[in-house]
């Protein structure tokens, strides 16, 4: 009987076109899988509107600041500022709430801030009542101005290491407050810039060096506004906005000396209770620990 000899069965691979066959990578034996060599799809990029459009929003108001700082208008220009404190509350809001964070919003955030809160308050201020005091009057706007660069900046580097509760140092925005505040409300009363200037210089330095500090002020973060609140909270709100709405200038920069100051009252506090001072790695790592 004749014997016949068996043809060895074709590999997988040359049962596919040269240009279908998965690539064999030479430090592996295995071949890779075919969404290994898949091309990666390029998406369109490009920006979300609605939170940017607040963003941008806040950045109209600081550029209106500085303008009506140089035609004199001093009250138009600290209006616009706390105005731009309140676009600048809701865009990081509004973009958690629709899902549209993005790395773009967050860079563009604080450009917009250096411009409301930074270069703003301290042109602001210094038209209002520093020009008179020669080099002193910019050199405290100069300090203002660079505090608020280096704490926006600092802000987006130490931002996963620093307990969510506090800033570290006055916040921008109340720093800002605190200075177009006094200045809202000495024009409110009728008071000349030029017979403050002493005044306006002290808290102007302070603003910009309490923002570069290390001071934990209270961040009101952990406040979730999505769980039921009692019913006086509501009435709380609505006596703070009439109270608000009554005399805006004195209300609001009253409320500011009070922040402006409580950082402090958090950190001897702590302090005198043992705690950390510093917020910044207040947790230890797996590995320290041992």
């Amino acid at each position: 009987m004749a014997t016949f000899k068996r043809r060895k069965a074709k590999s997988n691979v040359a049962q596919f076109p040269k240009a279908l066959r998965p690539y064999k990578n030479p430090e592996r034996s295995e071949y890779l899988d075919e969404e290994d060599i898949r091309p990666p799809v390029r998406r369109r990029r490009g920006i979300y509107l609605l939170p940017n459009a607040f963003t941008t929003a806040a950045l109209f108001c600081g550029f209106y600041a500085i303008v009506m700082a140089m035609n004199l208008r001093f009250d138009q220009a600290s209006i616009a500022i706390f105005v731009a404190m309140v676009l600048d509350s809701l865009d990081g809001r509004v973009a958690r709430l629709t899902n549209t964070q993005s790395e773009f919003g967050a860079q563009y955030d604080s450009l917009s801030d250096m411009v409301s809160f930074g270069a703003a308050p301290a042109l602001v201020v210094y038209e209002w009542s520093l020009r008179g005091m020669g080099k002193l009057g910019w050199l405290a706007a100069f300090v203002y101005c660079a505090g608020g660069a280096l704490r926006l900046a600092r802000f987006n580097t130490n931002i996963e290491v620093v307990d969510k509760r506090y800033f570290q140092g006055l916040p921008s925005p109340a720093a800002a407050a605190l200075v177009a505040g006094f200045v809202w409300l000495m024009d409110d009363l009728g008071f000349q810039g030029t017979s403050l200037s002493w005044a306006a210089w002290a808290i102007t330095l302070y603003a910009g060096l309490t923002m570069v500090s290390n001071v934990p002020f209270y961040s009101f973060k952990d406040i979730n506004l999505r769980k039921p609140m009692p019913f006086i909270a509501a009435f709380l709100l609505v006596l703070a906005l009439v109270a608000i709405f009554s005399d805006p200038s004195k209300v609001l920069f009253g409320l500011f000396v009070l922040y402006g100051l409580s950082g402090f009252g958090v950190y001897f506090w702590r302090w005198f209770k043992g705690k950390p001072v510093s917020i910044v790695q207040t947790e230890l790592e797996h590995d320290d620990k041992d």
